[in-house]
């Protein structure tokens, strides 16, 4: 399954600052798909914290947002519309950062891509 999940309120950065990933809930992996005045790794890989789902980054496996609320192997949800309280670490010394995301697509036919999504694919 692909979710795409919007995230924003990123007012301490940017009142404008939003970024929008991509999850394949299958391979607990996720991607960048576009993002203005916050920064995000291009991809990583997702895990289940007690909180709802962290997004590590792909280089050193840091947490980098965690999105509370969001079960991604629950069988009721993930669902269009669902949202709740995401807290991104802007930097390694750096208070996390509160913003908001909402789940604005589910995708359950997702055909196989021509070429890798992730870097680690061979």
């Amino acid at each position: 399954m692909r979710v795409t999940v919007h995230l924003d309120s990123f007012d301490q950065l940017d009142p404008t600052a939003y970024a929008i990933i991509w999850i394949d809930t299958e391979e607990r992996k996720w991607s960048r798909e576009g993002h203005a005045g916050v920064t995000l790794p291009e991809w990583g890989q997702c895990s289940a914290s007690p909180s709802g789902t962290s997004l590590l980054a792909c280089e050193d496996q840091r947490d980098v947002c965690t999105l509370e609320g969001l079960d991604l192997g629950a069988s009721d949800g993930p669902f269009e519309g669902e949202c709740g309280a995401a807290r991104l670490r802007a930097g390694m010394s750096a208070a996390p950062l509160d913003a908001h995301w909402r789940v604005q697509c589910i995708d359950g036919n997702v055909p196989d891509p021509e070429d890798g999504l992730f870097a680690d694919e061979a």
